[in-house]
């Protein structure tokens, strides 16, 4: 059997974040070694504690979670409990043991983590990218031994939080430069793909109706996030609800299921219209910018399509353990 791919991952959870956390935890491809936390789609302290029982949940109450940054590095601190409930968990109340609370800041245990694994670790940031810039800033040599980072954020096409800007990349356009600029491998799974991955009516069925508490969990976030996308055209026809943030982790341990492609990207940080977009050069020739000196942005793997029914199938496969 080959090493399981040793991965941190980064969280604003936030419904989908949690069921990329159950994934994570409970694919054997995977070694998840710790989660970091940040504002993002719910308040700090929501965050961290939606975060934690959702790993108890899913038989992962060993793994760390430590607290990061509470707001973003400029920006004013938003959240998105208009699509995540009042809790960032769609209003449900769970239980957060004690033993998985780190009393490390992120980006330290983020740096121990990273110095400790066997293998150079993928870092997965489903979240606006303050803690990755911080870690970048702080520990760049520490930062450079990742395998590369992956991302959910932007778009190479349409925003949601604007009409240009995705919402993480809007969120903290700062962090997300500071990551896109800093030389390390990168990928970034944007708006492009982020719906296109999604389960169907079946799948959800098959979740609740089984006797495992980490599957009826990703049910009951699945038909809150199927309200979301009642009558919207966003998700692929037969399917009810999008697979988000847990389509990036399927990416990790599943590239072949993704199309990428590099381009430069650059994020937009000045603007207030064009704020948090991420730029993506996608022309084959310099335009007049460049010839004049201006910088082309560093190369990213940007996701432009994906197998959404590979995904939706691993992601079922995975949760249900068959």
């Amino acid at each position: 059997m080959p090493q399981p791919i040793e991965i941190l991952v980064d969280v604003d959870t936030g419904v989908d974040d949690a069921l990329a956390l159950v994934f994570a935890a409970l694919h054997p491809g995977f070694n998840l070694r710790a989660v970091t936390c940040v504002a993002g789609n719910a308040p700090l302290d929501d965050v961290y504690r939606n975060t934690r029982a959702v790993l108890s949940v899913a038989g992962a109450a060993h793994v760390p979670v430590a607290r990061g940054a509470s707001r973003p590095l400029i920006a004013a601190p938003r959240n998105a409990a208009h699509v995540h409930g009042h809790n960032g968990l769609a209003g449900l109340e769970l239980e957060a043991p004690a033993s998985n609370a780190s009393d490390m800041h992120a980006v330290e245990l983020m740096r121990q983590q990273i110095l400790a694994s066997p293998t150079p670790p993928v870092l997965i940031a489903l979240a606006p990218l303050t803690n990755v810039a911080l870690l970048i800033r702080m520990y760049p040599d520490v930062a450079a031994r990742l395998d590369r980072i992956v991302f959910m954020g932007g778009s190479a096409s349409v925003g949601n939080a604007t009409p240009v800007a995705e919402f993480n990349t809007w969120a903290d356009p700062e962090a997300a430069a500071i990551v896109v600029d800093s030389g390390i491998p990168t990928m970034m799974y944007g708006l492009d793909v982020f719906y296109s991955a999604a389960v169907s009516e079946d799948d959800v069925f098959a979740l609740e109706t089984s006797s495992v508490q980490s599957a009826q969990l990703c049910a009951k976030l699945f038909r809150h996030l199927a309200v979301k996308d009642a009558g919207q055209k966003r998700i692929p026809s037969g399917t009810i609800a999008a697979l988000g943030d847990a389509g990036a982790v399927c990416a990790v341990i599943d590239p072949e299921g993704l199309t990428t492609q590099r381009f430069p990207v650059s994020v937009c940080t000045d603007g207030s219209r064009s704020r948090g977009q991420t730029l993506v050069d996608r022309r084959a020739h310099r335009g007049e910018s460049e010839l004049n000196g201006a910088s082309l942005g560093q190369p990213v793997d940007v996701a432009l399509a994906v197998d959404g029914g590979r995904y939706a199938r691993l992601f079922r496969r995975t949760i249900l353990g068959s």
